[in-house]
């Protein structure tokens, strides 16, 4: 790849405009993210209508605030990157329509990129991969273990037949009483309390790969309603540490029998929930001591960004792997046709 390759990147997945501008896929030269947090806060959860509004107010906004930061002009543009899938059908396409706009406009390269090769490649942000290599992706809507021989290449090895992570954390935080998002209320609360319930551990079959979160989350659920029923005091930080002591049993036990597997170089963390303090400190107590390179990204690459999609469009851009003017957001996006 020759030197000085700008991608302009964009993200609106889900409820997070954000723009961006990578060089050679490596380097950050800048990164903005408008997060619609507060705004989702009083409904409970990201409401779709609501998100595709907040991007059309703010997509132009936060490109022109990306290509001011990094002082560059549209011509010095290689590509112009963007989330194609899966996210909000509504609010994907925000996004989508402002790439093939200005790549029609400035006759620039157009990329399409899957949200979780993005969250996957933000690890190249921190340093190089070596592959082969193995993600443990997680996050509100996925919780996925993919296997990468080489680079681009996604295999899915294992996945939620339910609740994914995030998705969980939400639900339990809710009957908790606690805000939303939930998840960095558990995983605050989860420091200061004992694991003094025992919830269920769901491994599936021996040799399975795949995640099941609803049986926790129910019997979370049950707990706190058989509690509440015999009058009796519910210590919220004992439960969430409980609940977190689960999660994080299963994530770690079945990624480290996928890195033994595999034979693999790497262990790449991706996703929000890698912004999870428990599940971080997990996985260095098990694979610090190991022949296995740990990369979990810093928080800020964890959460939804333009940086990370930016970063997954610089192989595609390599292998001149570009969109025709007829990309379209789409839900359903299957990883391994990428």
């Amino acid at each position: 790849m020759n030197e000085h390759k700008l991608i302009l990147a964009i993200e609106t997945s889900c409820d997070e405009t954000s723009a961006a501008v990578i060089e050679n896929g490596t380097t950050i030269v800048s990164n903005i993210v408008s997060s619609q947090i507060e705004s989702h806060k009083r409904f409970g959860g990201v409401v779709p209508e609501v998100a595709s509004r907040h991007h059309v107010e703010q997509i132009t906004v936060i490109i022109e605030q990306a290509m001011e930061e990094a002082k560059v002009t549209f011509a010095d543009l290689s590509a112009v990157a963007v989330t194609e899938g899966p996210g909000l059908v509504g609010a994907l396409l925000i996004g989508v329509n402002a790439a093939k706009a200005i790549a029609f406009a400035h006759d620039i390269p157009l990329i399409g990129v899957h949200h979780i090769a993005g969250h996957i490649y933000a690890n190249q942000l921190v340093s190089p991969l070596s592959f082969p290599l193995i993600a443990l992706v997680v996050s509100g809507g996925h919780t996925e273990l993919v296997y990468m021989k080489e680079d681009g290449d996604f295999k899915i090895i294992g996945e939620t037949r339910d609740d994914a992570v995030g998705e969980a954390y939400d639900k339990v935080a809710r009957t908790l009483g606690l805000p939303y998002p939930g998840g960095p209320h558990i995983d605050r609360l989860a420091q200061e309390g004992q694991e003094s319930i025992k919830f269920p551990r769901s491994w599936l079959e021996a040799d399975s790969y795949d995640f099941s979160f609803s049986g926790l989350k129910s019997a979370v659920i049950n707990k706190l309603h058989n509690l509440k029923q015999r009058d009796e005091e519910v210590k919220i930080e004992d439960v969430a540490t409980s609940f977190q002591a689960s999660v994080i049993d299963v994530l770690v036990g079945k990624t480290k029998r996928a890195v033994e597997q595999y034979e693999v170089k790497q262990l790449l963390l991706a996703g929000g929930v890698a912004a999870n303090k428990g599940l971080r400190k997990a996985l260095e107590e098990e694979f610090g001591p190991s022949s296995v390179d740990l990369l979990i990204p810093p928080l800020s690459l964890c959460t939804d960004n333009a940086a990370m999609i930016g970063a997954a469009a610089s192989v595609k851009l390599r292998n001149n792997k570009f969109a025709a003017f007829d990309l379209n957001g789409n839900p359903g996006l299957d990883l391994e046709q990428q």
